[in-house]
């Protein structure tokens, strides 16, 4: 092993502008220094000797001045002083010297202080020459008889640590530490020397367990995890001890410490698939969800339950819970709501939907006229997607929903209103017996509206689904209502004119008349008043959107008057009423276009509009049988068909989960009886602490891909020529938030290479942790040599840097091979994911750095180059397939992804097919990109452009 390879348990800080100071000063301060000083020459040579320096001569002037001192500072700086320092010979014999240290160390476990007792038994911990440690047995035995806790825990370490390197030093250890875990009262004695029997000798620590075992809930909580991690270790191995401690287990899950509870709950569920097992633990988990305060504890014991439902056995066990699940809803914490609210939401069913929603209900209530936390908008969204998605799976709930939904119409949140909105949208097409409610309740909070996209929605619902006389009657009263009195530009110069009044302070310019688009004059004054006017805050909702400019609202107004005046035609005969209402329909249309064309509103009206508005007069004007056909059959046949298509959509990732969570088993295959399992075949199984070890670790194991190409071959980069004297290849290991370059160099010529360092540098948001040591190489000789590089974002890194060295013998200056870049490809950190249209759009509009990239391409097929795309980004497309089948020449499609860091990337694909070029011409078109962070855009765009030709293999 090499030096730089060793163990290494003391870490020190060195200042890198210090002088290093002589041998000979050190020296005289060891001998004849004050306390003081010569603890500051200890900690001098502590560190020079961790720095590579040898300092032989020092050692027996640390044994006679140093050594014989009582100040516990300096006793405990010696300790790692004998740790780091060399004390052997060349040839692997000890010093004679360490004979001494030796005695002084018996000495010190003898010591009438616990501190040096203790702390001189951890440092033994820490010796590997065992004709060092022979003297000290009996020392640290009686160690084990002292009257403090703290001594006698770490003598049980020192025992444990030499049993474990050292067995013929203290061969009855298993047997001292069982007699001394009867009588031991201290609970983290016990702990320790439990831990030892558990990992010296399993058969004893279950001896010790069987005498106590009604006793466990009275040990405290560290002694208890080591119990529940021996449980489980022994019922790995061996399935038959199940019956006799599953009783532990269940009693550990009443303990008063969370911990206990988590790893016991955890436990429970591995050893035992039993209904009553499952609902014991999920209520234990639900218990310690609620209790803790912390939130990111809350996450991870919401993901074990949400790991539970993944099981279909224990998911009907868990719809059972489904209401104790919900009490996690008191945590203001979002996150933890909105997981809550999915978990709640995957395990609803027939049985419970309808308590459900009444919880629902009341969180709904209660987010109302609450501001103080500013999550609480966001909240009422999942609460109302929540609520949607229960009405939509289980219909019967809708009518509960509907009215206590449709108060937040009028929410000032648009967002919110949005979502109560679409819901609403859902429920009148689909469910043709609540028309008559929710047309009655939207009439109702439609003055209320206060946002101009909802109040566009509400009157897109009411033209299209109000289809008896009354309720068209009321569109129109409360459009009337809405718009305040009309013509409207008369009304405004009235109210103008009319608040002037001779006692305010006003200067009025002259008044000009101008003639406007429409052929009538408009007076214009300019005034100049020092109160503000009060006009704008009692002005009618819809006057209020239309004078602001908003005249897309105008265009949603016209097609609703259209449509509910030709129904009002079909429906009543009387010609005189027909025409009247079609009258006053085109009087409000011809009004509003009045107004765009004036000077009053802040905003002119635009063209699109002006021609959509202008096409509704004509419509109602001539009153074709084509015209009604389309505005009162074809709209609602749209949505029906989207409708549908979504539904299809959610139906079949539905299914895609549970054919994923089901276990298919074959009629053939063998059947696994677990007590009958033999001890040898249960190694296939995980153990799941050894698992968790590794995973905290950084070395999880992943799965390799099927394919050749994606193993770990495909991460080795060449980082030398094959000529060069120096070889080097490095396989790039991405860890999550840290990269594990495995550099093997060889040395191809006949010298030795002493010195040889790797020298690495970064570019990007990267950060080398530590400097690589320098090794020695014989000629032909290989080594490996490992370097961490922490990540901190999604950005195109690159590791670059040189190989240096010195050639054995040789009078020349060092060496140096320079290596070929490390591009760290960014795939590693992105990951797909999903969002919703309006989160998408939200983004889009939000992220400030946009990259476009031009298509350039040898793929002919606009399906196959989408394809093409989303594999080499990670990236998710979230516009429906239905969308994108078919052949029109052209595509559009909007993909997404999340990097580990929590960084969003959104992409928009605008692609097409030049048909005129012929069937062979490539597609072209553009990739827009948008990021929060300029790294990530950036990054994406050159992962996009280096990948979008497809190359033939």
């Amino acid at each position: 092993m090499t030096a730089a390879e060793n163990v290494c348990y003391t870490l020190i800080n060195v200042p890198s502008d210090s002088e290093p100071p002589s041998e000979v000063s050190l020296k005289a301060d060891l001998e004849k220094g004050e306390i003081k000083a010569r603890t500051e020459a200890l900690k001098k040579v502590i560190i020079m000797i961790l720095n590579g320096e040898k300092l032989p001569g020092l050692l027996m002037t640390i044994i006679r001045f140093v050594l014989p001192l009582q100040d516990h500072t300096i006793k405990k700086l010696l300790l790692v002083f004998w740790e780091i320092v060399p004390k052997t010979t060349p040839d692997g014999k000890l010093l004679q010297e360490m004979i001494l240290v030796c005695d002084a160390y018996r000495k010190d476990l003898q010591h009438p202080n616990e501190f040096i007792r203790g702390s001189t038994l951890r440092f033994l911990c820490k010796l590997k020459e065992s004709e060092l440690l022979e003297p000290l047995m009996p020392a640290i035995r009686a160690c084990l008889e002292h009257r403090h806790s703290y001594v006698r825990r770490n003598a049980v370490l020192a025992i444990y640590t030499i049993y474990r390197n050292f067995e013929h030093l203290i061969p009855d250890a298993p047997e001292l530490i069982h007699d001394f875990l009867v009588n031991e009262k201290d609970a983290s004695c016990k702990r320790n020397a439990f831990m030892m029997l558990i990992h010296a000798d399993q058969d004893r620590a279950l001896d010790y367990l069987s005498t106590c075992i009604d006793q466990v809930h009275t040990f405290g909580d560290i002694l208890q995890l080591v119990i529940v991690e021996l449980i489980y270790k022994v019922c790995h191995a061996n399935p038959s001890e199940r019956a006799r401690f599953i009783r532990c287990i269940y009693n550990l899950l009443q303990s008063s410490s969370p911990a206990v509870k988590y790893e016991a709950a955890g436990t429970l569920v591995t050893l035992s698939s039993a209904p009553t097992a499952i609902k014991a633990a999920a209520q234990c988990y639900i218990d310690l969800i609620i209790k803790e305060s912390d939130n990111n504890v809350k996450l991870i014991v919401l993901d074990r339950l949400i790991e539970l439902k993944e099981q279909p056995t224990h998911e009907r066990v868990l719809q059972d819970l489904v209401m104790d699940i919900l009490r996690v809803l008191t945590t203001p914490d979002l996150e933890v709501r909105k997981k809550t609210l999915q978990l709640a939401l995957d395990l609803v069913s027939s049985r419970n939907v309808e308590e459900l929603v009444i919880v629902l209900k009341k969180e709904v209530i209660k987010t109302n006229n609450v501001t103080e936390h500013e999550d609480t908008d966001k909240y009422r969204q999942l609460l109302v997607r929540t609520l949607h998605s229960c009405s939509v799976r289980f219909p019967d709930m809708a009518a509960n929903v509907i009215p206590v939904l449709m108060e937040f119409l009028s929410d000032t949140n648009e967002a919110a209103a949005a979502d109560v909105l679409e819901f609403v949208r859902e429920a009148i097409q689909r469910f043709d017996n609540l028309r008559p409610l929710i047309i009655e309740k939207m009439l109702e909070v439609f003055h209320a509206i206060k946002t101009v996209k909802i109040y566009r929605g509400a009157l897109w619902i009411l033209g299209e689904y109000c289809s008896t006389k009354e309720d068209i009657q009321n569109v129109m009263t409360e459009v009337r209502r809405s718009l305040g009195e009309i013509p409207i530009v008369e009304n405004e110069i009235k109210k103008e004119t009319g608040e002037v009044k001779p006692e305010d302070e006003v200067s009025v310019a002259p008044a000009q008349k101008l003639v406007t688009e429409m052929g009538t004059y408009v007076t214009q004054s300019a005034l100049s008043s020092s109160r503000p006017s009060k006009k704008e805050e009692d002005r009618p909702p819809l006057r209020g959107f239309l004078m602001d400019g908003d005249f897309y609202v105008a265009a949603s107004l016209a097609t609703t008057l259209t449509k509910v005046a030709l129904r009002y035609v079909d429906i009543v005969q009387d010609k005189k009423k027909q025409n009247s209402f079609v009258a006053e329909a085109m009087l409000i249309m011809v009004t509003v276009l009045h107004l765009g064309k004036s000077s009053l509103p802040k905003k002119p009206i635009t063209d699109d509009d002006v021609d959509r508005i202008s096409l509704c007069l004509k419509v109602l004007s001539e009153c074709s049988p084509l015209m009604n056909d389309i505005f009162n059959k074809e709209c609602r046949r749209s949505l029906s068909h989207m409708l549908t298509v979504r539904l299809e959509e959610e139906k079949l990732s539905q299914k895609k989960e549970s054919e994923k969570r089901n276990v298919t088993v074959q009629a053939d295959d063998p059947i696994t009886f677990m007590q009958l399992t033999a001890k040898n075949e249960m190694n296939s199984k995980e153990d799941q602490f050894e698992l968790s070890l590794l995973a905290a670790m950084g070395s999880a194991q992943r799965k390799e891909a099927a394919d050749p190409l994606a193993s770990k071959l495909n991460k080795v980069t060449q980082l030398t020529g094959f000529s060069d004297p120096v070889y080097a290849e490095a396989y790039v290991h991405v860890n999550q938030y840290d990269i594990v370059l495995d550099v093997l160099v060889v040395n191809q010529t006949s010298d030795t290479l002493q010195n040889c360092t790797l020298e690495l540098a970064t570019l990007g948001d990267l950060k080398l942790v530590e400097k690589p040591s320098p090794l020695t190489l014989a000629p032909h000789d290989f080594a490996n040599i490992k370097a961490n590089v922490k990540v901190a974002s999604t950005e195109n890194g690159i590791i670059f840097g040189n190989i240096v060295y010195d050639v054995s013998g040789a009078a020349s200056d060092r060496n140096c091979v320079v290596l070929s870049d490390i591009h760290i490809d960014i795939m590693d950190y992105i990951q797909p994911a999903s969002c919703t249209d309006a989160e998408f759009r939200q983004m889009w509009a939000e992220f400030e750095w946009e990259n476009k990239v031009t298509v350039n391409t040898n793929i002919t097929d606009l399906n196959e180059y989408l394809q093409h795309i989303l594999k080499s980004t990670n990236m998710k497309c979230l516009t429906p397939e239905k969308a994108l089948s078919g052949f029109c020449g052209f595509m559009a499609a909007n993909l997404y992804a999340r990097s580990i860091f929590g960084e969003d990337a959104l992409a928009n694909v605008s692609i097409e097919k030049p048909i005129h070029l012929g069937p062979e011409a490539s597609v072209n078109g553009h990739i827009r990109i948008r990021a929060k962070s300029q790294g990530m855009a950036l990054s994406l765009g050159d992962k996009i452009n280096l990948s979008q030709k497809k190359t033939n293999v």
